[in-house]
């Protein structure tokens, strides 16, 4: 059986690209499963459901390898979980990733390198932006207190 995964970061952005994809593959609606979350967090309610429930022979579909996760040790870990149980793993985007074939897996190690490497490119941008901002004596975060608007609120409760 085919189950579905998908994710987006923010509640802005939405599954129907994803959720399209993995109808086009034949997967029944009833089998995906979605998160609004970070990649970088292992732990996603939408995706634990369709993992305790997989079996040997199943096969999980992703729309690309950054939607299960964005960290290395995370997706390797996943990976292992499912080549254990004898579950098979599919990228739609990247569909030359076959992790039933000493290849698959090479060229899925690969790109889980590269998705791993962007991610931690993108963390160091933020910081130096972050540090950047802040020796120009920029303020960064949330501003302390509440806003008049919370305040009136708070007065009035």
């Amino acid at each position: 059986m085919k189950f579905g995964y998908a994710r987006v970061s923010t509640k802005s952005q939405k599954h129907n690209l994803q959720v399209d994809a993995f109808l086009k593959e034949g997967i029944k609606s009833k089998n995906i499963y979605a998160d609004i979350s970070s990649g970088a967090k292992p732990e996603r309610k939408g995706l634990d459901e369709p993992l305790s429930i997989l079996r040997e022979g199943d096969t999980i579909v992703v729309w690309k390898l950054d939607r299960i996760a964005r960290s290395l040790s995370n997706l390797t870990k996943l990976i292992e979980d499912f080549e254990q149980k004898g579950i098979h793993f599919k990228s739609i985007q990247e569909n030359f990733i076959d992790t039933t074939s000493p290849h698959g897996r090479f060229i899925f190690n690969l790109f889980a390198s590269v998705a791993q490497l962007e991610r931690d490119i993108i963390i160091e941008r933020t910081r130096a932006g972050l540090e950047s901002s802040r020796r120009r004596g920029l303020k960064i975060g949330r501003k302390p207190g509440l806003s008049k608007q919370a305040l009136n609120k708070a007065m009035l409760a």
